[in-house]
Order: C-alpha cells, then sequence, then structure tokens
C-alpha cells in the first residue's frame, strides 16, 4: 500500500487534500501554517484533520522502514523469495508484519532449536503428517548420545511442533480474537505489602478483575502503576479450555498416537509460548489506547488553560502567599516588567496584618495598580480576605491565579535568564501576576506537564506526551498571535516556522535596533529565511506598525489583494480596516483566483473586520464561600461557588476553596448520559456544585454539578 491510499483507510479524507496536505508538509509547512492559509489546497482541513495526517504519515514510514529492515535481514538468511517479499510488502500493519517475521527471527537458545540440533525435526514432521499409529517405533530410531531415549525423542519433537504452532498467523489471530473479546485482567496484592500506607491508595485494586476490554482508561494506568510500585500483580485471564479446543480442532486432524503427541503440543505452545507472548501484547496494547485517552484530556485541558481569559495589559500588584516565610509582593507594569518587590507578614507566626495593609495600600498608590492576583496555594483565602478589607482609593479588581508550574517555572533557567538578581520567590510572585495578565504568554515557559492538568502524566508514553503537547501550545499560540516586540523567547520559539534558534535571534535583533516597525523588517533578522518568514509572518503582530495589516492575522503574500480591494472601494488600505460599510460591499468572487479561494477571502474579510481580536474571554472576578475554610466546614446538601481546576475521564475536580478540590463524578455532570466530560464543564469554569458526601478520613469529596 502507498502512502496516500493508507492516510486515507485511516482518515477517510479525500485523495486531493491529503496528496496536497503531503505535499505541504514535505515542503516544511507547519499544522496552524497549512490549516489557516493554505485552506485551497487542502480543501478547507482543519488542524486536527491535518494532525491526523501527519499522525498516519509518520506511522506509515514508520511501517515502511521496518519492512526494510525485515526484508533485509531474511535476504541475508538466503531464503527471501519474491513471494515472501510480496508478502511483507503487502502488510498494512506492525502486528501482521511481525508475525509474519516469527519465524525468521534469529532466535536466542530455544526448545525448538536443541531439538533440531538433536536432529529431531523429522519426527516432528512425520508426528505432524498424522499417518503412522507406531510413534514410539519410530521415535527410537532418533536416538543418539544427546536423545538417549523415546520419551526424550518425543518431547525434542512436541517442542518443534509447539514452535510451528506459535508461528501460525491463523492460530495467533484466533487467540488474539479470543483475548480482544474475553480477557480478563486480574490482580491480586503482594501480601508483603498490603498494609505499607503508600499502597493504601491502591487498595481499590487490591484484588479485582473486570474484562480488561471495558477497563478505563484511568483505572487500567492505575492498576498499572500500583504493579509497578509492587503492591500488587496483574494477570491476564481467559478461558484455557476453549482456547486449547479451538486450536486443536484446527490442528487435529486424526485420531491416533501422533494426535496425542499434537494435543501435548499445542498444550505447551499455548502456555510457554502463545498465552504469555500474546498477554504482553494485549497489554502493550491497552497501554498505548490508555495512554492515548489521557493524553487526549491532558491535552484538551491545556487547551482550556492556555487559552484562559486574559486581563490584559494592566499594571498588577501579585502576592504568592504564605506563612511562616511571608507573602511575597511584586508589582509590574503593563507589559509584565518587575516594578518592585517586597515581603509582608500578615499571618501567623507574625501577624502584623496592619503593616501588610498599609504597605499593599501604599504600593498600589505608588504603581498606579489596577488589579491584584493572588497565588491559590498556601495562606491563599486568608491573603484574599485581608486585601478585601483594604478601602482603595480607585476600585481594584482581586483575582485568585493558579499556582500550578510557578515553582517548576521560578527554577527554570527560562526565569533565571529573566531575573538573575532575584531568588526563586521573587519570581514565582512575578509567574502568578503574568497569568493574570496573560496565562498564554506565561505557561508557555512551563513544561506542560509540570502544570498538573491532566491524570498519569507520569505513567503514559512520554514522547507521545510531549508531542501531543508541543502540538496543543503551537496550536494555541497561532490561534492568538504573538506580538514580536513585547514577546518572550519561549512564546515566540512556538510560532508557525520559528523554534528557539530563530527565537532568540529575533529578541537579539529586537534588543539592539529596537522594536520592529514592520512585518517586512522581520526578514532582517539573522537566519531568518523566506521559508521561516511566510511561516511565521501570519502569525506575528505589530502594534501601531507603519502598516495596518501587521497587526492582523492577513497574511503578506495577501496585502496586495487587500490594497486592490480598497482601490476598488475607491478608499486607501488604512481605511479600510475595521470599515463594516465598505466590507460588505466586498464581492468576494471577483477576487477568486486559481490560488486564493472563498475560504481564504472569507479568512482575510473577517479579519479586516475585527483586525487582531483575542479570541480568548475577559478574565472574571470570582469569589468562594467566605464561611467554608475546611474540609470539616462542609455538610452535605450545601450549594457552593467552584471552579473546575482539573478533567479527566471519569469526572472533573472544582476547587471550592479549600485544600481539597472535590470530585463531580461523570455521572453527576447532568441527569442525562454524559459522553465526554469536556461537553459539559471547561478548565477554570466558575460552576455552581453541589455537596453529596464528605469523607474527612480519606479527604474525598463527592459533588454533583447545580444545574
Amino acid at each position: 500500500m502507498q502512502l496516500v491510499p493508507f492516510i486515507i483507510h485511516h482518515t477517510q479524507i479525500s485523495a486531493k487534500s491529503v496528496e496536497n496536505t503531503v505535499a505541504l508538509l514535505n515542503e516544511d509547512c507547519t499544522v496552524p501554517f497549512i490549516s489557516r492559509y493554505r485552506k485551497e489546497k487542502t480543501g478547507n482541513l482543519d488542524e486536527v484533520q491535518i494532525g491526523a495526517i501527519v499522525q498516519y504519515k509518520a506511522q506509515f514510514e514508520a511501517l515502511e522502514k521496518r519492512k526494510a529492515a525485515i526484508i533485509k535481514a531474511v535476504e541475508e538468511q538466503g531464503v527471501l523469495t519474491p513471494e515472501l517479499q510480496a508478502k511483507f510488502q503487502n502488510c498494512t500493519d506492525l502486528t501482521s508484519l511481525e508475525d509474519l517475521y516469527l519465524p525468521f527471527k534469529k532466535s536466542k537458545k530455544t526448545k525448538a532449536e536443541t531439538a533440531r540440533k538433536n536432529g529431531l525435526e523429522p519426527l516432528a514432521k512425520i508426528i505432524m503428517a498424522q499417518r503412522n499409529d507406531e510413534i514410539e517405533f519410530i521415535a527410537s530410531k532418533y536416538l543418539s548420545k544427546d536423545v538417549v531415549n523415546e520419551d526424550e525423542a518425543l518431547e525434542g519433537a512436541r517442542h518443534i511442533i509447539a514452535e510451528w504452532i506459535n508461528e501460525r498467523t491463523d492460530i495467533r489471530n484466533q487467540l488474539r480474537n479470543q483475548l480482544e473479546r474475553h480477557a480478563l485482567i486480574t490482580t491480586k496484592v503482594v501480601k508483603t505489602k498490603k498494609e505499607d500506607e503508600k499502597a493504601q491508595k491502591f487498595q481499590d485494586y487490591f484484588d479485582w478483575s473486570e474484562l480488561l476490554g471495558r477497563c478505563p482508561s484511568h483505572r487500567f494506568l492505575a492498576i498499572m502503576r500500583a504493579e509497578k510500585e509492587g503492591f500488587i500483580r496483574v494477570k491476564i485471564e481467559i478461558d484455557d479450555e476453549r482456547a486449547l479446543q479451538n486450536m486443536e480442532r484446527r490442528i487435529i486432524k486424526s485420531n491416533n498416537a501422533c494426535a496425542e503427541q499434537i494435543e501435548w503440543a499445542i498444550a505447551d505452545a499455548y502456555k510457554r509460548l502463545l498465552l504469555p507472548s500474546l498477554s504482553n501484547e494485549l497489554l502493550k496494547s491497552a497501554k498505548e489506547k490508555a495512554d492515548a485517552s489521557a493524553i487526549e484530556v491532558f491535552s484538551k485541558n491545556l487547551k482550556q488553560l492556555l487559552l484562559g481569559a486574559p486581563l490584559g495589559e494592566k499594571r498588577i500588584l501579585a502576592i504568592d502567599p504564605g506563612f511562616r516565610t511571608g507573602c511575597k509582593v511584586v508589582c509590574l507594569d503593563e507589559q509584565g516588567d518587575l516594578k518592585h518587590n517586597e515581603t509582608i507578614y500578615p499571618h501567623p507566626p507574625q501577624r502584623d496584618s496592619s503593616g501588610a495593609i498599609k504597605k499593599i495600600s501604599t504600593l498600589v498608590d505608588a504603581y498606579k495598580i489596577e488589579a491584584i492576583a493572588i497565588g491559590n496555594g498556601t495562606a491563599s483565602r486568608e491573603t484574599e480576605q485581608l486585601v478585601k478589607r483594604i478601602s482603595f482609593k480607585n476600585p481594584i479588581e482581586v483575582f485568585v491565579v493558579s499556582e500550578a508550574g510557578a515553582s517548576i517555572y521560578s527554577a527554570s533557567k527560562i526565569a533565571r535568564d529573566e531575573f538573575p538578581n532575584y531568588d526563586v520567590t521573587v519570581r514565582g510572585a512575578v509567574s502568578i501576576g503574568r497569568r493574570l495578565a496573560d496565562p498564554l504568554a506565561e505557561l508557555v515557559k512551563i513544561d506542560a506537564k509540570s502544570i498538573g492538568v491532566g491524570q498519569y502524566q507520569h505513567d503514559v508514553d512520554q514522547t507521545q506526551l510531549k508531542s501531543s503537547l508541543d502540538s496543543v501550545v503551537e496550536s494555541c499560540v497561532n490561534a492568538v498571535g504573538v506580538n514580536i516586540n513585547t514577546a518572550s523567547i519561549p512564546l515566540l520559539s512556538y510560532v508557525s516556522g520559528i523554534g528557539p534558534k530563530l527565537a532568540e535571534n529575533i529578541v537579539a535583533y529586537r534588543n539592539e535596533n529596537g522594536a520592529f516597525e514592520s512585518r517586512e523588517e522581520i526578514k532582517k533578522v539573522a537566519r531568518l529565511g523566506g521559508k521561516a518568514f511566510e511561516q511565521s509572518a501570519g502569525f506575528l503582530r505589530i502594534k501601531n506598525g507603519t502598516n495596518p495589516l501587521d497587526d492582523s492575522a492577513v497574511h503578506p503574500e495577501s496585502y496586495s489583494l487587500v490594497a486592490k480591494m480598497a482601490k476598488d472601494q475607491s478608499i486607501q488600505l488604512k481605511e479600510i480596516v475595521g470599515n463594516t460599510s465598505a466590507l460588505q460591499k466586498i464581492n468576494l468572487q471577483s477576487y477568486c483566483t486559481d490560488t486564493i479561494g472563498l475560504p481564504t477571502l472569507e479568512d482575510i474579510l473577517k479579519e479586516l473586520e475585527k483586525p487582531g481580536l483575542d479570541l480568548r474571554e475577559k478574565a472574571k472576578v470570582f469569589t468562594f464561600n467566605q464561611n467554608i475554610r475546611e474540609i470539616t466546614d462542609l455538610r452535605q446538601g450545601q450549594l457552593l461557588p467552584g471552579i473546575v481546576n482539573n478533567i479527566t475521564n471519569f469526572g472533573c475536580f472544582v476547587d471550592i476553596g479549600i485544600k481539597e478540590s472535590g470530585l463531580i463524578h461523570i455521572s453527576n455532570l447532568s441527569d442525562s448520559f454524559v459522553k465526554d466530560v469536556n461537553e459539559h464543564v471547561s478548565l477554570h469554569q466558575q460552576v455552581v456544585v453541589k455537596v453529596l458526601d464528605v469523607d474527612v478520613a480519606r479527604k474525598r469529596i463527592q459533588l454533583a454539578l447545580h444545574q
């Protein structure tokens, strides 16, 4: 199978769209660029569809690479025939390819190989022919110094037969089918670890059994983690008798002494070779599916987090709260630059609340603060209450901001490079303030795994996780657009076509020459060639530049087209931007060409109506129930305000203003059946929840979404 048919088979996308998209990918075009600026070529595919093409293209290339390696290995053994090569070439998945290759693998020293060296393969063939009832007499002819009696000869022959059975594709597929449909995953606790304190969180799986096919991803990953940490043992079980009978029906064609030998060989092949191998294969497949499911949840959560509501360019006072070590306070200007920092001690043991109030008031006035950001960690509620007691001269909005990952950022090289003269506490407070202003710009500096918005992120395939999360970050950054004159190196590095090295060069150019005045000037950046400019220009914004289109998603390649539109309306280029009445008069059909069709023209028109429009909502103030301070304050039936702080396949967790987050199980999200949690809630969504149950001892809170 060729690449394009392979992708079509898996995606059901039209041939033309696949061919053109693959051609663009081979030209080093990025997914955001292709989906935004090459709609005519792709047939208006979105990022998800293009991402699927990328995925199956990589899968096909890996399959072809494995085929080449196998064909070479078999050829070196001198047994490759045109028919066998064709069989290898026609394989459409790795499983069937590896099954076909199995007889040619150079095995380690096996029982079957030893039996062959002892000259017992002819005996195995006679038994498999199933025509002789005097098999013990025939076995006596194969005795040697290494095979001293008939029993040893027959046993060696059975080992060879067991290997043949193991290599039969039909047998393997039959057993695979039984495993996929009926296999149970069972667990048993390791008795010596049963009372281990760390094992208690896995106590639900100390003696567990269910159909593997129905085991949800979060439970499977929890079971695998428990096994990895040595608390339980995991086993795959099926109906052994049924499996053996199915194999016997396929293989045994007689009712003589040979049949008995084959029956024993089947049992040996099943127990020693087939079941362990295919059970591991099944567990590996289940792990891959669970990983994919968990990564998908993580990716959705990350996207929602990155596209969280920004407050915008405001002067912000940020507080990283704490008790014994005090609260670190920083003042940031509209660009997020640090202007002042110090520490206040309003909480125990110092209890200097009056001094803290006075200091905050002074800083708000001195730095013309417009909003206050408070981290949601230790002492957050107490700090929020303190701030809300202050009578400011002007209205000041107070926000509680997620600290997740702030400590990772504050100790990172990025933070050290940004603030070489400040310690981690100052950097952490700055990160909290900047997150309020623009979550996307700040969170891209942190390894996505450290943000803590997923399930079992340390248990899934780390390469796939990183690839998926990097794609999410790239998608979000390019969907929003980046101000090239204020963006950090980490933010710029996610822009289509840029990457870390060019991002450094852009910032270096900016530091040396001042702000960019036009997109055209971007070409002067060292090593930023024509391809990089083509891929990145539409996603880079220049505020108040020489050309109004430079602050829009209109690509420079379409500037002449927009200029023609303006000329046809008898107005200047700058006058067409935001001019609804003029834009409504434009007949897009008259501007269609061989390369530019209605999809691109509609995008251009939409952008001209509201250039540089931020697709994100604006940040909203939120307040927890002030009477709820700890888990013992909760009562069944209470209605409480909360913020969704994590989403999983089995429900979502909600911050209700105490140390422990509550769980809304998927069954409590709606009165009707819920297939996808994300269809009912989003990350950082402000919700009202009802308390269903409180387990103080296990620190578990069950909630329901209040309709």
